[in-house]
């Protein structure tokens, strides 16, 4: 199997063109948008000319699908409302040369995919929830975006290529080459991580109810201000956490709303969103009481309400190990001693897909740290190493 990095890095930067921001290499390509649907029409071709099968899902996954039993390499090529080139898309396409070299080669068998809505347009990694059995499509096509836009009207912009979902049965296995989207790997100057775990997840929209009142003539001691109830909240809850959290745990908010959000009215109404991860689901569990005790605390103390929206969520996942051995020996074959082990901080597809099969992950650095953004960027040097890694990965299961 001879790979081409040329050829690689190619089709990477012409899957950027699709959403391109106009600042630098940033891409605009959220979930079933115009730019997004066309990127994965583009990509169906390109699996085509590959020689793999294509077929796109009821949610819009695209596969590329080979003869036979095959190893599922992949991520997703949808990105946050300013996003990055490679974010996701990375995996993606060197799983596509990982495939058309293994074809030309004339195996081992390689299928590719593409997940759709990874960035939670509508959910949490909506697209292999569905198909990894996490969610059902009844409960995905309810979930709604910022704008209240459905998943099923979403959705409904690929009806007409889509047929049914794919059988796992069929994949051995599914190895996710990613950015790190973190700062470790660059500021130890190591060229490839490979992933022992990927840490749980939970979100959650919160609301807490005042009464929105004129702005001038309302006393501060009488008023029953939604904001000043989420500035409490955001200000305690780091102590509230302090005895149970590690210095690998995070949390943040990173959504308000508030109403009517002018200038001389008092909020009647805060939304916010709430996310936490760690990879001890029983940590993930206590934080999320010590949250709603401190919201309700909060809520009593000020004469508001507060109402907590859905809890969503992933569980902490650790990577096969015999997957994962294969990616560490490919890296010490390209990088010798310059790889290390690492958790996970961000979720990835790769958590639904571990549903279904062993899974396995393979990072390169992330100049920086720096993700979900237009400056996101990598060396091209070391996306190249990234797919050698993943290729003698992908050879040595098969042998």
């Amino acid at each position: 199997m001879k790979i081409d990095p040329e050829r690689f890095l190619s089709d990477l930067h012409k899957l950027r063109e699709f959403g391109a921001s106009g600042i630098g290499k940033g891409v605009i390509r959220p979930a079933y948008s115009d730019a997004d649907i066309a990127a994965r029409k583009w990509l169906a071709e390109q699996m085509k000319d590959a020689g793999l099968r294509v077929h796109f899902d009821p949610v819009g996954n695209l596969f590329g699908l080979a003869d036979g039993p095959s190893i599922l390499l992949g991520s997703h090529t949808d990105s946050q409302p300013e996003g990055g080139w490679l974010d996701g898309a990375l995996g993606v396409i060197a799983g596509l040369e990982v495939a058309r070299a293994a074809k030309e080669a004339g195996g081992p068998s390689v299928s590719v995919v593409s997940f759709q809505d990874e960035e939670g347009r509508f959910g949490v990694l909506t697209g292999s929830a569905v198909w990894g059995g996490k969610i059902d499509l009844q409960t995905a096509d309810a979930l709604t975006d910022d704008t209240g836009l459905t998943f099923a009207d979403a959705r409904a912009r690929m009806a007409d290529l889509s047929s049914g979902f794919v059988d796992p049965e069929q994949f051995t296995g599914y190895i996710e080459m990613h950015i790190e989207q973190g700062p470790s790997l660059d500021s130890s100057n190591t060229q490839i991580g490979v992933v022992s775990d990927i840490v749980g997840i939970r979100d959650m929209r919160i609301t807490f109810n005042g009464q929105q009142n004129h702005a001038g003539t309302t006393p501060m001691h009488l008023r029953r201000d939604a904001f000043q109830a989420l500035s409490a909240f955001n200000a305690e809850i780091n102590d509230r956490f302090a005895n149970v959290v590690t210095p690998h745990t995070v949390w943040t908010i990173g959504h308000a709303v508030l109403h009517p959000n002018a200038s001389s009215i008092v909020p009647g109404r805060a939304t916010f969103s709430m996310q936490w991860r760690d990879g001890d689901a029983d940590r993930l569990d206590r934080m999320e009481k010590i949250i709603r005790t401190a919201a309700d605390e909060i809520a009593d103390r000020t004469g508001l309400t507060v109402e907590f929206g859905d809890l969503l969520g992933l569980e902490p996942e650790t990577m096969n190990d015999n997957l994962r051995g294969a990616l560490e020996a490919g890296a010490e074959d390209v990088a010798p001693g310059n790889w290390g082990v690492l958790p996970s901080g961000a979720l990835h597809d790769a958590t639904n897909v571990a549903r279904l099969m062993p899974v396995a992950m393979l990072f390169v650095p992330s100049i920086n740290g720096i993700s979900h953004a237009f400056d996101e960027d990598t060396d091209e040097a070391d996306l190249s190493a990234g797919l050698k890694v993943l290729a003698r990965a992908v050879s040595r299961i098969s042998a």
